[in-house]
């Protein structure tokens, strides 16, 4: 049932560390567009030890959970239900508490990956290239399964990590090749290009960009723009942030926990771009 705008709900993200979530900033444009003047959107500091009684201390008032590090996978034995989308990849970043009272967890990294895409006019490409092979990675390949056509190359630092890539690849029915990171700077010649690593780690990568580069989704938004972003730009080729993901699963977070929609990105999106540039 859509929420009605008095009604006194509760929303959170949780994770640790969570100082720095933009989820509430964004969380809270929304409902202020949507005129839900009787939700509030805080955030919490929750380890994995400290779920379980987090979660017995909620009331009815909840409406729902955002969940970051290191909770993602920690919560599923928490839950009465989740996704098909959480199950491909074993990973809930939204809890929603219905009516009945049950937890159910989804996933709208995937999804909202998707939107990013598809709001710069990507809608397929005949392959690409994943930079890292962490959590992050698994969601960026998950999303690449429903625009990607061809193979994806992932450059990972390991052979451990290299067999996980491809684990997760025919879990999730996406063809995936592996390259040593040392040669990653081929993946920048790839129609789409998703860095999925942390702060610094790409940097060495910006000299490398080709002339004329395609398309970069860096999941990354602080410090934005990062260097390999930076010149991936300069160049001409088109860039997608990780504040653009992160808008994009905020909107279907929003949409799951009250039932109102459509919830305008470009709301969420100012309201983060203030909040980044008072930091």
């Amino acid at each position: 049932m859509p929420a009605r705008a008095t009604d006194a709900r509760r929303a959170a993200v949780l994770g640790s560390p969570i100082g720095h979530s933009l989820s509430p900033v964004l969380h809270r444009a929304a409902y202020g567009e949507l005129g839900l003047t009787g939700w509030s959107y805080d955030r919490f500091e929750v380890d994995e030890a400290g779920l379980p009684a987090f979660f017995e201390g909620l009331g009815p008032e909840w409406a729902g959970l955002s969940l970051t590090m290191p909770l993602k996978r920690a919560v599923i034995p928490l839950l009465d239900e989740i996704s098909e989308t959480a199950a491909s990849v074993e990973a809930v970043n939204t809890v929603v508490f219905t009516e009945d009272g049950r937890r159910v967890g989804d996933n709208t990294d995937i999804p909202g990956m998707v939107a990013a895409l598809r709001e710069r006019g990507i809608e397929q490409v005949d392959s690409a290239a994943i930079l890292g092979a962490g959590a992050t990675a698994s969601s960026a390949l998950a999303a690449l399964a429903r625009v990607c056509t061809g193979e994806v190359t992932a450059y990972v630092r390991s052979a451990a990590r290299a067999a996980e890539m491809r684990q997760w690849g025919e879990r999730l029915d996406v063809g995936v090749r592996t390259a040593d990171w040392a040669d990653a700077a081929e993946a920048l010649r790839a129609p789409l290009v998703v860095a999925t690593t942390p702060a610094g780690t790409t940097d060495a990568l910006a000299p490398a960009v080709p002339e004329r580069p395609a398309v970069l989704f860096d999941v990354l938004y602080e410090p934005w723009p990062t260097a390999l972003a930076a010149r991936w730009s300069l160049a001409g080729g088109a860039v997608i942030s990780g504040l653009d993901l992160l808008v994009h699963q905020a909107v279907l977070q929003v949409e799951l926990m009250t039932g109102r929609s459509p919830v305008p990105p470009d709301a969420l999106r100012a309201a983060g771009e203030k909040a980044l540039s008072e930091r």
